[in-house]
């Protein structure tokens, strides 16, 4: 029997270690009760107005996205999932680790790409008209800048969530329920849906639910589409009307969707292991395909490939070749260097705040050790523009009231502070990524054998000496891992440095959305194709998990 983990360490460094964990945890709780505090406190005009106005459009537009999201995503990740598991026809290995590539993308990148090609001036309708003669009234083409087009563009960069949960369930799925079906008179598709499915269903559920947090978080993709939501809505508020109440307002109603969610997919995770079937574990017989099957297998797993990463690709390298814009020009040298710092120190502190969290989950008090860790996960669950509303709230408050403070007192003028600072953004990053970090630590933690930590106690060791000379070396790769995911997502992350960035301080990722803003999508290509490049990186790295799993 392994022997149990010691309880309620004594001593400054773990008293320490308590403190940090919950000085972190209470971090990520103050945008929410300040974006609460706010809408609560703030004056009522600006959101009458909305209602009348335009808050209608705001619900049924992010409600009808969700919906669409959640749809597309379940039936091309579950589809390809099924196929790449549970069948064999030419090039499956290969599409297995390819299914993973739109993952690298985010939406407002691949928005620009097809804008450039399906707009009306693009290649696709230009090339129409060319052909036939028509004019621009004497045809319909779907409108890309559009509900519908804002969500196949989210489907194609989200569908792998659902796909790599999915195929991880059907892969650990035994044959025994799905062939006992078989042989009770149900045929293959028949056997799928009620017995494959219903085993898989939490996690394929919670696929679902983490594609439908990141599309009501999406802020670039819809903004650029001029699709009304309460992303657009908030950011609307703060710089156009000059409302931070109504911000915070709108705020806090995308922010009780989004916890409600979060709740949600909380509960389907901690069913998951529900798809187990059966005490022994038989390996689920792949099904041989040949002739047209094959090819529309084939055809199936190809297309979100294609469409979300092959094509868009090409197009944003065409664009970019014939951009004029210079990626070694002193301009694109500091945009590239701002993008670098943000992301390298957001993610060295959130990589040490999920060390400091879950190693005190871990060591902790039982009743008590687990709260900052929950309280932290609530991060990935709130929008970027919530976030940067509930930290500015409060952050100019307190800049306000010293600098009048200081003015009564010694007549001088301490300005902003704290209020468009780099180290407010950087926060802003960490409390959105921390659960990303803090979940790729403790996937490593659980390979730590309970063991070691007994061991390690009963020869005089402190919880810290612990964490540093048993946990930490045997976790690199893990710290690795959560170290560049974090690094990529502050890389794209959109809505919070366009609200919070330090004056006259852009990223590839604000220059981007600025040059498609201006339709100057040529241009935009540049820092997208650079913004791809390092989301590449962690894509390769759940390739190769991929892969593993596969062998």
């Amino acid at each position: 029997m392994p022997a149990p983990i010691p309880k309620s360490p004594k001593g400054t460094g773990a008293r320490a270690l308590g403190v940090i964990a919950w000085g972190i945890g209470l971090l990520c709780l103050l945008p929410m009760l300040a974006v609460a505090l706010a809408a609560l406190t703030g004056g009522t005009d600006t959101v009458a107005h909305l209602l009348d106005t335009v808050m209608a459009r705001y619900v049924g537009t992010t409600l009808a996205l969700v919906a669409l999201v959640a749809i597309g995503t379940f039936a091309m990740g579950v589809g390809a999932a099924w196929l790449v598991t549970m069948t064999r026809f030419p090039g499956v290995r290969l599409f297995e680790i390819a299914l993973v590539l739109p993952l690298a993308f985010p939406a407002y990148v691949l928005a620009y790409a097809y804008t450039h090609i399906l707009d009306h001036p693009g290649i696709v309708q230009s090339t129409l008209r060319a052909v036939t003669g028509w004019g621009p009234r004497d045809y319909w083409f779907p409108e890309i800048r559009s509900i519908g087009g804002a969500a196949v563009m989210l489907i194609l960069v989200l569908y792998p969530y659902v796909y790599l949960l999915a195929r991880a369930a059907f892969l650990q799925q035994s044959s025994a329920a799905f062939l006992a079906a078989r042989t009770l008179g149900h045929s293959a598709w028949s056997a799928f849906w009620r017995v494959s499915m219903p085993m898989a269903r939490p996690a394929i559920a919670g696929g679902v639910l983490l594609a439908v947090m990141e599309t009501i978080a999406d802020f670039g993709t819809v903004a650029y589409f001029s699709v009304q939501t309460f992303a657009t809505g908030i950011y609307t508020s703060w710089f156009t009307m000059a409302d931070r109440a109504a911000a915070a307002q709108l705020a806090l109603g995308l922010l009780g969707f989004s916890l409600a969610l979060a709740l949600l997919e909380r509960s389907q995770r901690g069913q998951a292991r529900y798809h187990h079937a059966g005490k022994a574990h038989v390996q689920m017989p792949p099904a041989s395909l040949t002739g047209l099957r094959a090819g529309l297998a084939m055809l199936l797993c190809a297309l979100p490939v294609i469409l979300g990463f092959a094509l868009p690709v090409g197009v944003l390298v065409w664009m970019g070749i014939g951009s004029g814009q210079d990626l070694l020009s002193q301009r694109y040298m500091r945009l590239i260097a701002n993008s670098l710092t943000l992301a390298s120190v957001a993610a060295l502190l959130t990589v040490l705040a999920a060390i400091a969290i879950g190693f005190y989950q871990r060591v902790g008090h039982v009743a008590s050790g687990g709260l900052p860790g929950h309280v932290a996960r609530l991060g990935y669950a709130v929008p970027g523009g919530v976030i940067a509303v509930g930290l500015m709230v409060p952050f100019a408050s307190f800049d306000n009231a010293l600098d009048s403070w200081m003015r009564d007192t010694f007549d001088i003028s301490t300005g902003l502070l704290l209020t468009g600072s780099i180290w407010v953004l950087v926060m802003a990053y960490m409390i959105r990524f921390l659960a990303a970090a803090l979940g790729a630590y403790e996937g490593g933690q659980s390979m730590v054998h309970t063991n070691m930590d007994a061991a390690a106690r009963s020869l005089g060791q402190s919880p810290v000496q612990t964490l540093r000379r048993v946990h930490l070396p045997i976790l690199t790769p893990s710290l690795l891992t959560a170290l560049l995911i974090v690094f990529v997502d502050v890389m794209k992350e959109l809505p919070a440095t366009l609200i919070m960035r330090p004056f006259n301080y852009d990223t590839l990722a604000v220059q981007a959305y600025r040059l498609a803003s201006d339709e100057r999508l040529d241009g935009a290509a540049v820092p997208s194709l650079v913004i791809l490049a390092v989301g590449l990186l962690p894509v390769i790295l759940i390739c190769r998990q991929v892969g593993r799993s596969t062998r």
